[in-house]
């Protein structure tokens, strides 16, 4: 049996995340969560959200840890756990209108964020919904101190790897259709930014 991974940060911030996928995911009916990580979110997320169909995706090497939540929590309306990574050839073939991401972007590297956002289209239903939570920069600079020494950390781990501009990111979504409905300030110098289209 895998013992079940855990994130304090997950239990930190679910609650103030949940009061935004409370104001935007309101009447949609499936849900993707592109890099579920622990699983901590997923669960969370699905049972307080009964009338969405979660889908938890991420790549290979997670899904053991995901399972684990997702079998222990026995939810009815969180199907198993989907392989997924932004570089695959194919993409899931059916359409959500809403797809939510936390903590990807800067773990990601910035060719892996634009593909994400380029064929994100792919996956959209009509009038779908994207929320995505993480530190941003703003007009190029750090919005705190903390955020920058966590940039440090993150190139130190990987080169590629670091806090992403709002306004790039932003671009990539107008790229493909999407709209900025809200970017909403979160704690610990994060954010939680909303699209709408598809």
């Amino acid at each position: 049996m895998i013992e079940k991974p855990y994130s304090a940060a997950c239990d930190r911030n679910r609650d103030a995340i949940l009061a935004v996928l409370h104001d935007h995911f309101a009447g949609r009916r499936s849900a993707l969560e592109i890099g579920s990580g622990t699983g901590q979110h997923a669960v969370y997320f699905a049972k307080a959200l009964p009338h969405l169909t979660w889908q938890a995706s991420d790549r290979a090497e997670n899904l053991g840890g995901i399972c684990a939540w997702l079998d222990e929590a026995e939810l009815a309306n969180t199907p198993p756990v989907l392989e997924f990574d932004v570089r695959q050839p194919v993409w899931p073939a059916q359409r959500y209108d809403a797809v939510y991401s936390a903590n990807t972007l800067h773990i990601m590297s910035w060719a892996e964020v634009e593909r994400l956002f380029a064929r994100l289209p792919e996956v959209l239903a009509a009038d779908a919904r994207l929320v995505v939570y993480g530190p941003f920069n703003y007009g190029g600079r750090f919005t705190s101190a903390s955020n920058a020494d966590f940039d440090v950390s993150l190139k130190a781990q990987a080169p590629y790897r670091g806090i992403r501009d709002f306004e790039a990111v932003d671009g990539l979504a107008r790229a493909s259709g999407l709209e900025l409905l809200e970017d909403r300030a979160m704690p610990a110098n994060n954010r939680c930014l909303v699209w709408g289209g598809g």
